[in-house]
Order: structure tokens, then sequence, then C-alpha cells
């Protein structure tokens, strides 16, 4: 299945209630670049930094997901990012005045009236979409979820819930996703709960916002549903945005039962695992990727100071990624605990540095010189790599002026965060 990259035409703005802070929130969507993906921005945070819709962001929460970068967070993307996913949306920054995505009807049909308004535009890029070839399982308790391989291009996802409440069944459903069947099958269904859980959820000082009309109350007779199975195929909404967390379309077949947000979470880090084996495998080819030829070109180092293996992905001098495969014949793995080695923290925050070297120096007025690091700051180092792990490296410009530049660094093992900061670097003459 292939389409190309897909923006809004114009921005858009709406504001109201967060379903679980009960907080008004006003929310502006601008069109984004090809290969931007989508962004959310705090803008009542000062100096705070986009966090991207990628389970690496994800953090787990009750009842909502919730992506988060440092201190900085957002709560209950998943419709939007539901309708994203149905609509083949794929480039956005949401710039958010609190920390809770509004809760607008409890559904995601308002979004899709929003983007519709605003109108979609095809751009030059080629989307990404990842095909599974291999099985992926994930449970917990007696949540569990299944993706097979598919031959069909579109997306197929089947729910089915039993529901703890006396006197409601359960229920099952499953779409083949295209835009016409998320706008009339799934993106009306309302978010709800068990009326046996209503006072617990007070307590716990959740749903403060929610009401009749947003939120389908289980058990209470006084409910009236908008449509045949809503609470399932509402699950269905939530698992299809959380799946937008891959960073690309999916070609698979998905069975789910009983899951919610942290086994969605889950299963798409495995995903993410096997689309990165497959795109650092050589299976998947990114043409603006560099091999180590290409690399030990740009950059003075040499073996054993080599600390990235490939770059591939990179865009322009914004942004680049770059994988690193952590070998036990790891020079430095002789003297470094060597009865249980670990990476040093230092050689991981060299490796962002040469992929960032890596990145400043294809700006052309750059040509010739040598980016030389002279500052680190935000340094956290916040997991372990191993042998046998595979570091994927991400850097972004965040500054560029005259011979200094400033970007942001991470580093990623398995889809969790291992290390991040800040570096800045003056650009000299060799």
């Amino acid at each position: 299945m292939t389409r190309q990259q897909r923006t809004i035409k114009t921005a858009f703005e709406f504001e109201g209630v967060g379903l679980h802070s009960g907080e008004n929130v006003k929310v502006r969507v601008l069109p984004a670049k090809q290969d931007h993906g989508i962004e959310f921005l705090r803008t009542d945070v000062e100096d705070a930094q986009p966090i991207p819709a990628n389970v690496s962001f994800f953090t787990d929460k009750e009842r909502r997901s919730r992506l988060q970068r440092g201190p900085v967070y957002v709560d209950t993307v998943e419709h939007l990012l539901a309708a994203c996913s149905g609509l083949g949306v794929d480039n956005l920054l949401v710039e958010m005045s609190g920390a809770e995505m509004p809760g607008m009807d409890g559904s995601a049909k308002e979004f899709v009236e929003l983007i519709h308004q605003a109108g979609l535009v095809e751009q030059r890029a080629e989307a990404r979409v990842f095909k599974l070839n291999k099985a992926v399982y994930v449970q917990h308790g007696d949540a569990t979820l299944v993706a097979l391989p598919c031959e069909e291009e579109n997306l197929i996802l089947q729910y089915t819930a039993s529901f703890d409440e006396p006197g409601v069944g359960s229920g099952s459903v499953r779409y083949e996703i295209t835009p016409e069947v998320f706008e009339k099958e799934i993106a009306p269904a309302r978010t709800f709960c068990l009326a046996s859980e209503v006072e617990a959820l007070q307590a716990a000082g959740l749903g403060k916002g929610a009401t009749r009309e947003n939120t389908v109350v289980l058990g209470d007779p006084k409910t009236k549903m908008r449509l045949e199975d809503e609470p399932v195929r509402h699950k269905l909404l939530d698992l299809l945005g959380d799946l937008r967390l891959l960073g690309a379309g999916l070609q698979a077949q998905i069975i789910a039962t009983r899951s919610g947000h942290r086994t969605n979470a889950e299963l798409v880090r495995k995903l993410l695992d096997q689309m990165q084996e497959e795109e650092t495998g050589g299976l998947i080819t990114r043409e603006s990727g560099l091999d180590i030829r290409e690399v030990m070109r740009m950059l003075p180092h040499r073996y054993p100071f080599v600390m990235i293996d490939r770059v591939i992905e990179i865009d322009g001098y914004k942004s680049a990624v770059a994988i690193k495969n952590v070998s036990i014949n790891e020079p430095f793995f002789q003297g470094h605990f060597p009865g249980q080695p670990l990476m040093p923290g230092v050689l991981q925050l060299e490796a962002m540095a040469q992929l960032a070297g890596v990145l400043l120096l294809r700006k052309l007025e750059n040509t010739g010189k040598l980016a030389v690091l002279w500052a680190i700051d935000k340094v956290k180092l916040r997991g372990r790599v191993t042998p046998g792990d595979q570091l994927r490296i991400e850097v972004t410009t965040q500054k560029m002026k005259g011979k200094i530049a400033r970007v942001n660094g991470e580093g990623f093992v398995a889809g969790k965060i291992v290390c991040s900061a800040t570096l800045t670097f003056t650009m000299v003459d060799v």
C-alpha cells in the first residue's frame, strides 16, 4: 500500500474541557511539512519542546494516553490521533494551552469534521507504511493483542470486549479501516465508563469533564447509545489512535481482547522494534540514509572511535536518525565493567555528537569546516545499553546562527529512551 503523505491545507482552532482534568484548553492545529510527523507543543510552558506522537514518549496513565517529554506532558491525545489515522493525516503541529486535549463530544467525530473543514493536501514524500511480516503478541492478564501479517492493503482491526457490569454483555466488532468506514462506523463512538466505577473515578480525580453527552455510562438505564456496540467501537477507536504512535501506517490484521492503552502501547513498541530491525537490516530503505563509508567521508573519526554504524534517515540539516549496533567486541568493554559490560554514558553522548556533526556538515556554508563540541547541557542517562542492544540515536537542530549550532539528542533501545542531552557546537575551519 503506497500513498503520499498528507497534512491540512489551513490551520484550525478549537477549545473545550478535558474529560479528566475538567480544565478548559485552547488548541491550534497547524499544517506541517513532509516527514515532520505529528507533534504536540504546550504553549503554556516556557521553552517547552515539541512532543512527538511516538511510543517512545508514551507514559502509562489510567484511562488515557499520555505523551511526556521531560516534565512536560499532554493527555488524552488518542481521539485526535485516531482521526489522523482514520483519515490518513501524517504531518501536524498541535499547539495546546494546557495539559489535556479537549474531550469534545467524547469521540473523534468533531476532530474529523474540523480536519475536513481545514482540507487535506498531499505532499511530495511517500507515506511510511510498515507491512508486518511476523506475528506479534501481547498479553496482560485477560487483555490480549495479536498482530498478524495480512495481504489486504488496509489495516484490519477486530476488538472483543466484555464488561464487568451486571446487565451489560460482551460485544465484538471487526472493520477494514478506510476513511469512509472510520467516519461512519468508528469516529462517532463516545468514551464510556461503568456505572459501578463512577464514584471511584471521581475519588481518583478523574472524569471531571465527563457529562452524559460525552460519556456513555454502562449499566445506567438513562444512557442512550449513539451506535450499536458503541463502547466496543470506542475501544477500537482508542486502539487506532494508539497505533498512530508507531509513526507510520500499518498493513496488518490486529485482534484485540479487552486491551487498553497500556497493552496497546506495548504492542506498538514491539511493532516498532520489528520495523526498525527491517530498516536497519536493509529490508526497508530510505533515500536520505547514509552508509558507513559516507559517514566516514564526513567525519574525521576512525576505528575504534566511530560511534555510529549507519544513518538511516536525514532531513536536510534539521534532523537525523542513526543506529549503533552494540557488540561484545567493542574495545571499551574490555575495561569498563568487564564482568557486567555497559556502554559508557560518555560514549552514548559521543554517538549523538557524531550524528549531529553529520547533520550540521550537510549545510553548504559548513563545507570544509569541522563541528567542534564545546558544551553539553541537560544530560540524562536513563537506562542501560548492553552488548546485543541496538542504540537508535535521534538528533534535531534547535538553533543555528553563524558559527554556533545547538542540537538536541536522544538515544533509544527497544523504543525506550536511554539517554538525552543538548549539545552546542562551533563550526571551525579545518
